[in-house]
């Protein structure tokens, strides 16, 4: 399978309560007019992008019948799901995220619990 630019990010599985953010374009310029650098909005604490992928969620325990040995044991896993959803606008604690480079762009790997407010375009 050839990657491009549509397809490069389906072979990525985010686990668990996680979330994969692409940072949203800082201005490129202050209320005051002062042009700023790139890197220096990317220091601040709290950061705000655009949420690629999500996790299945967090994971229920698994309710074993141990009366009934015979029965074949499947796999069922349950997920308590995020509140998060892809293409949702997330701020988030920079401190509790991790940095990865995937086919040259920048993205974060969040937990859900650094995510603290989510803006999500629906149709009231």
């Amino acid at each position: 399978m050839h990657l491009t630019a549509e397809n490069k990010l389906k072979k990525i599985i985010i686990v668990g309560d996680r979330v994969l953010i692409k940072l949203k374009k800082a201005d490129e310029k202050t209320s005051s007019g002062l042009y700023l650098p790139p890197g220096v909005k990317e220091k601040e604490q709290v950061q705000q992008g655009y949420i690629i992928k999500v996790g299945p969620g967090y994971p229920l325990p698994i309710h074993s019948e141990e009366n009934e040995p015979w029965k074949k044991q499947e796999e069922r896993i349950s997920y308590i799901p995020l509140q998060a959803k892809e293409g949702d606008l997330a701020l988030f604690l920079l401190n509790g995220a991790h940095e990865i480079v995937y086919e040259g762009e920048k993205f974060y790997i969040v937990s859900q619990q650094a995510v603290l407010m989510l803006e999500r375009e629906e149709e009231l």
